[in-house]
């Protein structure tokens, strides 16, 4: 029996889950939420995690009922991320490991969401669409690693959805993205958008240039008003359905052409989009159109929480894996195809 610790604070999110051989024992998370209109910057997010990192394990370890002495390793999030909030979680891990006196791992934050997400949902070997507002990448496991057959070349589509959300002034509670998909559902009329798909890869800053032209500033488009068309006015609604269903529509495309490549019958979406219903909805109809089956999860374990990295983390020490106090550092730029999956035997 092996106990782990994982602690997650890769972007916005603070969390601390616990796990015991594949069981759930706790799974705490805090969001840093900022006003309409604004992002959040590195050095506040990581303030607001160093002041609830503690709270936060405190709660953990009451959920899950574990005693300090029972933990086996205390993972972390080594990377990809926001170099503030890392380093500060970061430290929080290393303490706690040296006050415990427990061996550290350091984990992929890709790898955590795409292991989460094969415990949940029983999926055996998928195609792995992973979305966030950091990442947007089409993988398939293959020889020991999880290969990037296809993803963005600018920006990712979760940050793609939070920018737009910020230039209409969308409230980033509970999050954008979310906002964003529940006026989408009010939306009537379809806009066209740019279609950026280049082989396997996907670009989404055009998309958004596009919109912000559409959508901004408000007074420019009124003096324009009695120029335009009937067909030329949209709603803010239209804007939020119009490019949800163009940058489903192109993650739907390359997550089709890999599952040709590889043969696989089995898609699980990953990342904090993963949440979305539509995107859910438009996926189920390749799958079921191929004969293939869709796994995802919900927004407890699609959002970024620390049992995900305490779950990839129990997965490498039971496979041997450990790690040496000079490299529990992070790292900003750790791509998914760069960790050997020691644990994987297929």
């Amino acid at each position: 029996m092996v106990i782990a610790i994982g602690f997650e604070g890769s972007a916005n999110k603070i969390g601390v889950g616990i796990v015991r051989d594949g069981e759930v024992l706790a799974n705490e998370r805090e969001t840093y939420i900022t006003p309409p209109g604004e992002g959040f910057l590195p050095k506040e997010t990581a303030q607001h995690h160093r002041s609830r990192v503690l709270d936060i394990l405190k709660r953990a370890l009451d959920v899950s009922g574990i005693a300090p002495d029972e933990i086996d390793v205390v993972c972390y999030t080594k990377g990809p991320g926001m170099a503030p909030p890392l380093l500060a979680v970061a430290i929080v891990a290393r303490t706690i490991a040296q006050i415990w006196n427990k061996p550290i791992l350091g984990v992929n934050h890709c790898i955590g969401h795409i292991e989460m997400g094969r415990l949940i949902t029983k999926a055996v070997n998928p195609t792995v669409l992973y979305v966030s507002g950091g990442n947007t990448q089409i993988i398939s496991y293959a020889c020991k690693r999880y290969r990037i057959f296809g993803e963005t070349i600018d920006i990712a589509i979760g940050n793609c959805l939070d920018r737009f959300a910020r230039i209409i002034h969308l409230s980033n509670d509970p999050s954008p993205g979310y906002n964003i998909e529940q006026m989408a559902k009010k939306g009537k009329n379809y806009v066209p958008l740019p279609y950026s798909v280049k082989g396997m890869d996907m670009s989404f800053s055009g998309i958004l240039s596009f919109l912000e032209q559409k959508a901004r500033p408000k007074r420019k488009q009124q003096k324009m008003q009695t120029k335009a068309t009937e067909e030329e006015k949209w709603t803010d609604e239209d804007l939020c359905f119009s490019l949800q269903e163009t940058l489903f529509a192109m993650l739907v495309e390359t997550t089709e052409r890999a599952m040709a490549h590889t043969g696989s019958a089995e898609v699980l979406i990953v990342g904090g989009v993963g949440c979305n219903v539509r995107l859910q909805e438009m996926m189920g109809i390749m799958c079921e159109e191929r004969g293939a089956k869709l796994f995802a999860t919900d927004e407890r374990f699609c959002i970024d929480n620390g049992v995900m990295i305490a779950h990839a983390g129990w997965e490498m020490f039971r496979s041997g894996s450990r790690m040496a106090w000079n490299d529990a550092t992070i790292t900003q730029r750790f791509r998914t195809d760069e960790v050997e999956a020691t644990w994987r035997d297929d």
